[in-house]
């Protein structure tokens, strides 16, 4: 199977290789009281050979193009985190690889945009409105992105720092204005 363009992303060390078999090949804690060192390292050693086998296997899929990416920073799991590029990347022929700066990643549309408020959305002098920072008892902090419906039906929709993307129902909700 070959596609004339193929797209590797996410190559940041923690996510290929995966942060499991990155922290064992690292020294990180496997326990020695399930296996032997000398059967631990060999399993350090082949978690990290699977992961390289399934970085050629994608690479070797490309017929044409090849795209390889990797993000400085990037939200994961409700955190943000910063990358350092995957060890794969360094065992390629420099040759063979075309650089783009920041600048050029950084033409990208973005990838959300506030929804504007609609005139009576959720209620006509509802106190919420698209752009308000807000606080919830479970999710934190956040900022309303979108809303509709109106009286009972209402509901917004809240990008949450720690907790990603919420509809929540106002009646329910008990969001607090920040």
């Amino acid at each position: 199977l070959e596609f004339h363009a193929v797209f590797i992303s996410g190559l940041e060390e923690g996510l290929f290789p995966h942060e499991n078999v990155a922290k064992r090949s690292f020294g990180g804690d496997f326990s020695a009281q399930q296996v032997s060192r000398n059967q631990n390292a060999a399993q350090e050693r082949d978690g990290l050979e699977e992961e390289r086998r399934l970085m050629y296997v994608a690479i070797t899929r490309a017929r044409r193009r090849l795209y390889l990416s990797f993000a400085d920073s990037r939200m994961l799991h409700g955190q943000l985190r910063y990358g350092i590029a995957s060890r794969f990347l360094d065992e390629l022929p420099p040759a063979l690889l075309k650089r783009l700066n920041r600048a050029a990643a950084r033409t990208a549309e973005p990838l959300m945009q506030a929804t504007p408020a609609r005139s009576g959305s959720p209620e006509a002098g509802s106190p919420w409105h698209v752009g308000q920072a807000v606080r919830h008892a479970k999710f934190g902090p956040g900022i309303i992105i979108n809303s509709e419906g109106r009286g009972a039906d209402a509901r917004v929709q809240v990008s949450f720092s720690h907790s990603g993307v919420k509809w929540l129902a106002l009646e329910y909700a008990k969001l607090e204005a920040v």
